[in-house]
């Protein structure tokens, strides 16, 4: 499985910026998608989540802001995120698992991207 994220940069505060994340290889073996962020010198934490069923979960920091989805024929996870603050600035990274549960760390996904910078001035 690989996945391919896209559509980081650089924007302002108050501004938007809309993540994609594509899936190929074996993808009937993921599930769950997930999005994680790492900022400087912080951990990794889950920013949203979203099964194969369309259940979602967000991180109370992002929730109303930030709308997770998903195109299933495209394989393609999307991450739409509006009313962005300087406290979003972070690598943020696609993650899949085989379980249709959320799960609770990011060590519990297999498969992860590269990461996308987004940095978002005040």
């Amino acid at each position: 499985v690989q996945l391919v994220e896209s559509g980081g940069g650089l924007v302002q505060a108050g501004g938007s910026l809309r993540l994609s994340c594509a899936a190929s290889g074996s993808i009937f073996s993921i599930n769950t998608m997930a999005w994680y962020r790492q900022g400087p010198g912080k951990q990794r934490e889950l920013v949203a989540a979203i099964s194969s069923g369309g259940n979602t979960k967000y991180a109370d920091s992002v929730n109303g802001r930030f709308t997770i989805s998903r195109d299933n024929a495209k394989n393609t996870v999307y991450l739409q995120m509006n009313s962005l603050k300087p406290e979003d600035t972070a690598v943020y990274y696609c993650a899949g698992r085989p379980s249709e549960q959320f799960g609770s760390s990011w060590f519990e996904y297999s498969y992860w991207g590269q990461g996308t910078q987004v940095t978002v001035s005040s």
